[in-house]
C-alpha cells in the first residue's frame, strides 16, 4: 500500500529523467532536457511509470479545485459548507458560493485543466501501448490499458458533472492531427460507459498494489454513471452485484466500517468500505502526495493544541448542521422543518470563547459530531472545540469547523506532513466512492424500479452503523443527546422513499463533495438552495446576503480562455453565459 503511494510521487520525477550511453559521435546529439528516449517510454517500466503519472493526477497535484473531493464544486455549492475564513482570502471562491461566476471568473477552469491533464496522461499511456517494447506482453497491455481507461472515464465524468459536454479526445487525436478542431457537441456518456465497461471486462478482482483500481470499483463507478443518466435498471443490476459479491483491491469483502469515524483514519486506509480512494502519503518529499487540496481547510489559530493551524476555510453551514436534528423516534425531520427556529441546533455564533455557552440538548444524529466541529464537544483527540478561538471570522463563515479527513493528535508525523508552510497536509486516503455511497445509490435505483423494501433495508443498514457510532467523552458519557433509529414502517410511497434516501445521503456523505451534484440530478437544486439561502443568507449576511441560485448555474460556463484558444465556433458556451 505505502509502496504504491510513494511511487506515485517518485515515478513522476523519474519519468522525466533521461539516460544516455554512447560510444560514438552520437554523444554530440543532446536531446532536450526532460525528454525520454522512445525505447525507455515504450518499455514495461516506462509505460508503468506513465500509468502511475495518470494515477497521480487524480488528486489534482496541488490544484485545489481539481480534486475529486469537490469541496467547492460539490459541498460549498451544495449548501453544506461555506467558504469561510476572511472575505478577502481566496476571494475567487466568493462568487462561486454566491452563484455569480461568469466564463472569465477565477477558478472556473481549475477542474477543466486538472481533468484534461489527467486525460492527457491516460491517452499517453494508451498511445504508448500501440507500439510497446519487446518486454511488454499482451497481458501487460490489457492490464495497463484497463487501468488507463478507468482513470480516463473518471476524468471525463468529473468534467461531465461540472461543465456538461466537453471536447472528447482519445489516444488517437493529438496536436496537429485534429485536436484543436474537436468540439463539445458530443455526449460524453457513451465514451465514459465504454471505458468503464472495458475496465470491468479486463481488470482483476484484486491487485497486488491496493491503490490500483479493480473490476469491482469499475462496476460501482459505471453503476453511478448509469444512475446519473437515469438508467435505473442498468444501475440496479450492477449495484446488486457489487453489494453481494464485491471486494476491495486488497480482497476485503465490501462492508461498512463498524464505527463511523474510523473510516477517516490513516491507519485504516483501504478498509472494507473503500471502493476507490486516491492514495495519499505524508513525508514523501512532495506535499502534492498528501491531500494538497485540503491545506487551507482547518480550524484557525489552533497552535499546538489543534490540527492544521490555518486557515479557516470550508466551514459547515447552519442549514447542514440543523439537518441532523431527529424527532422523538430518532428519525430525520423529513418535512423540512429543521431550519425552523424551534428545531435549529443551538450554536455559539457571536459568542466569544470566554463567554458561557450551553450546547444543544435536543435529539441529534451522531454523524453530526463526526462531521462537524462544534463548541464544547471533543474535536477528535485534541481537546474540546473552544469555539470562536478556532474560527477565523465568524460573521463570514459561521461557528463550525470541518472534521472529516482531519488528522488526529496521534497521527502527527505519520499520517500528517510537516515539510511545508503548514502542517495541514495529510496522508489519509480520500475515498472517491465508498460502500455507504454504493448502498444509498443502489437504494435510489431500487425506488425507481419499484423495489421500495429493498431500498429501506439498505438505508437501514447505513443508519444501523450510525446508531453504533455515538461520540463519547473520555469519561464514557455521550458527547450530545443522540437519538437515532431505523425506518421500521414498510415503505409504500415512492415519493416518501425518495425523500428519505435523499436526506440520508446528506447525513451520511456530508462534506464529501456529493451534495450539489445530487441536487442537480434530482432536479431539486432550486428548492434546496432557496431553503439554504433563506437561513444562512440571513445569519451570514456579509457573505451570503442577497445570494441566490438560478437555473443556468447547474453547469459551470466553459472557461473563456479555452474558447479564446480555439474559437466560439468550435467550443460552444453553456446556456446563459
Amino acid at each position: 500500500m505505502n509502496n504504491f503511494k510513494i511511487k506515485i510521487g517518485a515515478l513522476l520525477s523519474s519519468a522525466m529523467m533521461m539516460v544516455a550511453v554512447s560510444c560514438s559521435d552520437d554523444f554530440l546529439e543532446v536531446p532536450p532536457t526532460g525528454l525520454l528516449a522512445e525505447a525507455q517510454l515504450t518499455s514495461l517500466a516506462g509505460i508503468e511509470a506513465s500509468l502511475i503519472a495518470a494515477y497521480s493526477q487524480v488528486n489534482g497535484r496541488g490544484n485545489r479545485l481539481a480534486s475529486p473531493s469537490n469541496w467547492v464544486w460539490g459541498s460549498i455549492r451544495g449548501g453544506e459548507a461555506n467558504k469561510g475564513t476572511d472575505p478577502g482570502d481566496f476571494s475567487t471562491i466568493n462568487p462561486i458560493q454566491r452563484f455569480e461566476v461568469n466564463a472569465a471568473s477565477g477558478n472556473v477552469g481549475d477542474k477543466w485543466n486538472g481533468a484534461y491533464e489527467g486525460i492527457a496522461r491516460c491517452n499517453n499511456v494508451l498511445r504508448l501501448l500501440q507500439n510497446p517494447g519487446e518486454d511488454v506482453t499482451e497481458s501487460d497491455q490489457v492490464r495497463i490499458a484497463a487501468q488507463a481507461r478507468f482513470l480516463r472515464a473518471h476524468y471525463y465524468f468529473e468534467l461531465k458533472k461540472l461543465y456538461g459536454d466537453t471536447p472528447y479526445v482519445d489516444e488517437n487525436v493529438d496536436y496537429g492531427s485534429g485536436l484543436e478542431d474537436v468540439s463539445n457537441n458530443q455526449d460524453l456518456y457513451p465514451f465514459i460507459e465504454a471505458d468503464f465497461q472495458y475496465a470491468i471486462d479486463n481488470l482483476p478482482a484484486t491487485q497486488g498494489q491496493v491503490g490500483r483500481v479493480n473490476s469491482w470499483a469499475a462496476k460501482a463507478y459505471l453503476a453511478k454513471v448509469y444512475l446519473y443518466e437515469a438508467k435505473y435498471s442498468n444501475a440496479k443490476t450492477l449495484f446488486d452485484d457489487v453489494i453481494a459479491n464485491g471486494v476491495t483491491s486488497n480482497g476485503l469483502k465490501y462492508d461498512l466500517v463498524p464505527y463511523y469515524e474510523d473510516m477517516f483514519r490513516g491507519a485504516n486506509d483501504n478498509h472494507q468500505e473503500s471502493v476507490w480512494a486516491y492514495q495519499s502519503a505524508a513525508n514523501t518529499g512532495s506535499v502534492n502526495n498528501a491531500n494538497p487540496e485540503f491545506d487551507l481547510n482547518w480550524p484557525y489559530n489552533t497552535g499546538p493544541a489543534g490540527p492544521g493551524n490555518c486557515c479557516g476555510f470550508f466551514q459547515p453551514t447552519f442549514s447542514f448542521v440543523n439537518a441532523f436534528r431527529t424527532d422523538a423516534n430518532g428519525l430525520p425531520l423529513l418535512d423540512k422543518t429543521y431550519n425552523d427556529a424551534a428545531n435549529r441546533v443551538k450554536n455559539d455564533m457571536g459568542i466569544q470563547t470566554a463567554d458561557a455557552f450551553t450546547p444543544d440538548a435536543g435529539n441529534l444524529d451522531p454523524r453530526l459530531d463526526h462531521t462537524v466541529g462544534r463548541r464544547g464537544l471533543p474535536y477528535l483527540d485534541w481537546q474540546d472545540h473552544p469555539g470562536a478561538a478556532w474560527i477565523r471570522n465568524q460573521p463570514n463563515g459561521g461557528p463550525y469547523s470541518p472534521k472529516k479527513y482531519v488528522y488526529t493528535r496521534t497521527e502527527q508525523g505519520s499520517y500528517q506532513d510537516n515539510s511545508s508552510w503548514t502542517p495541514g497536509y495529510t496522508g489519509i486516503n480520500f475515498m472517491i466512492i465508498r460502500f455507504a455511497d454504493v448502498l444509498l445509490m443502489s437504494a435510489e435505483a431500487d425506488i425507481e424500479t419499484g423495489n421500495l423494501e429493498s431500498a429501506r433495508a439498505k438505508v437501514n443498514r447505513v443508519r444501523e452503523r450510525a446508531m453504533n457510532s455515538k461520540l463519547e467523552r473520555e469519561d464514557g458519557t455521550m458527547a450530545a443527546n443522540y437519538v437515532i433509529s431505523t425506518y421500521d414502517d414498510v415503505w409504500t410511497s415512492a415519493d416518501a422513499a425518495r425523500t428519505a434516501v435523499r436526506m440520508e445521503r446528506m447525513l451520511e456523505l456530508g462534506m464529501e463533495g456529493h451534495r450539489f451534484y445530487d441536487l442537480v440530478r434530482w432536479n431539486t437544486v432550486q428548492a434546496e438552495l432557496d431553503y439554504y439561502f433563506a437561513l444562512d443568507g440571513t445569519l451570514l449576511s456579509a457573505a451570503l446576503g442577497g445570494a441566490s441560485f438560478t437555473d443556468k448555474h447547474k453547469l459551470l460556463p466553459i472557461p473563456q480562455d479555452q474558447i479564446d484558444l480555439v474559437g466560439s465556433d468550435i467550443l460552444i458556451q453553456n446556456p446563459g453565459f
